[in-house]
């Protein structure tokens, strides 16, 4: 009893050191107030560069407004209230905007159906009525018609006319698709984005995907709030079983006639890129073998339908996809490629040959936003090959003729481009590890104009959170690896301090960045509240180029944990930091290599959250998982080695395993597998299903998950 009171004193110094869950400087509910999201969404320039449009939010009202480029002045704000097309009282809420090639008007997609909008005077008038949705549409090259899917049926609707004219007739949801991709094409060769509908230059002309889905396996997605589930049956080509059949067909837009590409056997190939001619005469399509060990550049002939290969990428692991063709007036084209180690821009005559790099020498490229002003100069975005460069995106603008590189853009950090189509203007979005993101529009010869409306409103003060250190940590066998350091608030050097690692993991990938996204934040406040936050990229991560990631063909999880491994063995050097109290945790590929540290390194981390998680790489999809490992056939030790499944019985660390039930990318049958396994091995573990979630969870199911894995990690790490 004559203790108590020096007792209580002592807790209350520790509390004030680790303040306990519910008494943060800043409380959890403001990491996710949707006051602290961007306003402005959606930004679009018009054609000729002068207005950018984008979606307003203010509070429960939202509008379209259009800002002049060169002043901010406002040109058209129109209240979604009053976006009610002819002879309609009931508004509409669209979700997508796109400017026509003229510019006098924006097409607008709400509710699955299409809409053509004067922004100057405000009149709206319905394209299209069908309780089908209308998918993918797309401008003809005069504004007058768009293309759109309808029920995996191509069509095209006459703006003036309404007048709507059907190209094809077999399409079948989850058997024939034409105009659109299936799940997979979208996902792995799209990078997520609606594609499968060109427009020659003259308007003459679609070019257009067709997918036979027939040999296609289906996975089974549930939708329990019935008392009878409903399925709805996926079309997924898992690793080793049959691919879609691809054909690029194009389409007479005046009679219809249709002719279908001689691109080579439909199965053992993925078509990848289609592009036009200036002239519209030639159709290059970008054509990947199954192994995707050899990129060929085939030439077509759009009337005749035969195609010849014009120029060839190969490696002996897998050849990258890039969206960096550009066929040039002057004749020839523009094309990346990886072979040096780094990504650079190669400029190409009209037989295809390598004429020289346009990208300058130790820099590597990660996108080509555009050629502009008759090909005199492109844009890219780019990160210096060397060091902690890749931690940064720059963005360059580059004279062809005499390859002069200029940085548009001041500053470190993370710059990102999204440039007007006429090359003017751009929205230049920059963030690094301790700003938030900030977006102005520029001129590209570098005058700002203006910064757009409707940054982040926080209710408190990103500054007055911990500040990340970018650095190098001593790696396997001599190596350095890029880390990223966060140490608390009044960090003690005295002190030892629970820690907290995420990763990723896996070809090409990179989470030690020099930017602000809401997991860093939320790392933020984790380092707020007592813990040491160590995010640490591997020797076959982003900044270890195309040589780095070939050293994972093959076999994943000992590269990739050897360098979290390297990672604990710095912070025992660190008297900070309680190697007894250490966490790791990831999402998706880096849920799956948090299961494999915690299974093959047991007793190294006290508690691990892996979300979404592949645990078994013949659950995953075709593209993906043979790029890598190639066919399950040839390399079954590669698949079983990779497998937490294999070693599920090691668990000796607390688990919380997390996956969405709707799922469409990694199944929930991963962690229902895995579920299975450790439950078979007597382990102790804890999980959690999200219903009907995504492998993206929507803003409610993801603030529940931080929450869940703050409280789990309190329970584990905390004193």
């Amino acid at each position: 009893m004559r203790r108590a009171p020096a007792l209580a004193v002592a807790l209350l110094a520790l509390l004030g050191a680790h303040p306990a869950s519910g008494t943060e400087r800043v409380p959890f509910a403001a990491l996710f107030d949707p006051r602290a999201e961007w306003r402005a969404t959606e930004p679009a320039f018009r054609p000729d560069g002068e207005v950018l449009a984008f979606f307003w939010e203010e509070g429960s009202a939202r509008s379209l407004r259009g800002l002049d480029s060169a002043s901010g002045a406002t040109v058209f704000d129109l209240p979604f209230a009053r976006l009610a097309p002819e002879g309609s009282d009931v508004a509409i809420e669209p979700e997508r905007l796109i400017w026509s090639p003229r510019g006098d008007l924006l097409l607008l997609v709400a509710d699955g159906d299409l809409y053509r909008l004067e922004p100057a005077t405000g009149n709206l008038r319905r394209l299209t009525r069908s309780e089908s949705e209308e998918e993918n549409p797309t401008f003809s090259p005069d504004g007058s018609r768009v293309a759109f899917v309808r029920d995996a049926d191509l069509y095209l609707v006459e703006l003036d006319t309404l007048r709507e004219v059907r190209i094809t007739r077999d399409g079948r949801e989850g058997a024939i698709l034409n105009g659109k991709t299936d799940w997979v094409y979208w996902e792995e060769i799209w990078n997520r984005r609606e594609r499968g509908i060109w427009w020659s230059p003259q308007g003459d002309a679609i070019a257009f995907y067709r997918f036979d889905l027939g040999e296609v396996g289906s996975y089974p997605l549930l939708d329990e709030r019935s008392p009878y589930p409903r399925v709805r049956w996926q079309s997924y080509p898992k690793a080793g079983t049959a691919n879609p059949r691809v054909r690029v067909v194009v389409a007479d837009a005046a009679t219809q006639t249709l002719r279908t590409l001689a691109t080579g056997d439909e199965a053992e190939h993925y078509l990848a890129r289609v592009h036009w001619s200036l002239d519209g005469r030639q159709i290059a399509v970008e054509r990947l073998d199954r192994e995707q060990t050899q990129l060929d550049l085939l030439a077509c002939d759009p009337l005749r339908g035969d195609c010849v290969v014009w120029a060839s990428q190969s490696a002996a692991t897998w050849v990258n996809l890039n969206d960096d063709f550009r066929y040039l007036p002057q004749g020839g084209f523009l094309w990346s490629a990886e072979d040096e180690g780094w990504r650079r821009l190669y400029r190409h005559d009209g037989l295809g040959r390598r004429r020289g790099a346009v990208t300058p020498e130790g820099w590597a490229l990660a996108e080509l936003e555009g050629v502009y002003d008759l090909a005199r100069f492109v844009v890219v975005t780019a990160f210096r090959s060397d060091g902690l460069g890749p931690a940064e995106r720059q963005v360059l603008r580059i004279d062809l003729d005499t390859l002069e590189v200029r940085r548009i853009g001041d500053g470190d950090g993370w710059h990102g481009a999204d440039v007007d189509p006429t090359g003017r203007f751009w929205v230049h979005e920059w963030s690094d590890r301790d700003q938030p993101v900030r977006k102005t529009v520029e001129t590209t010869a570098g005058r700002v104009t203006f910064e757009l409306p409707g940054a982040p409103d926080y209710s408190f003060d990103p500054a007055a959170l911990p500040r990340a250190r970018l650095q190098r940590i001593p790696g396997p066998g001599g190596s350095q690896l890029p880390a990223l350091l966060l140490l608390p608030t009044g960090f003690d050097p005295a002190r030892r301090y629970p820690v907290l690692m995420y990763h990723y993991g896996g070809p090409g990938s990179q989470v030690v960045v020099d930017g602000w996204t809401r997991r860093s934040l939320w790392h933020k406040w984790m380092a707020d509240r007592g813990y040491v936050v160590l995010l640490v990229d591997n020797e076959a991560s982003l900044f270890f180029g195309k040589r780095g990631e070939d050293r994972l063909h093959r076999n994943f999880g000992p590269l990739e944990l050897s360098a979290q491994l390297a990672a604990v063995d710095f912070l025992r050097t660190q008297a900070y930091a309680d190697g007894s109290r250490l966490g790791l945790w990831g999402w998706s590929g880096g849920g799956t290599n948090t299961l494999y540290a915690l299974l093959h390194a047991p007793g190294t981390w006290r508690a691990a959250v892996a979300g979404a998680p592949v645990t078994d790489w013949s659950y995953y999809d075709s593209i993906w998982t043979e790029r890598y490992l190639d066919h399950p056939a040839a390399n079954a030790e590669g698949y079983r080695s990779a497998s937490p499944l294999t070693a599920a019985e090691s668990l000796a660390d607390a688990l919380l395993l997390v996956h969405g039930t709707g799922d469409d990318n990694v199944h929930p049958q991963s962690s229902v597998a895995l579920s299975e396994r450790l439950v078979a091995a007597g382990r102790s573990f804890e999980q959690f299903f999200y219903p009907r979630e995504k492998h993206a969870l929507e803003p409610g199911a993801m603030r529940d998950f931080y929450r869940r894995m703050t409280e789990f990690f309190d329970r584990h790490l905390r004193p």
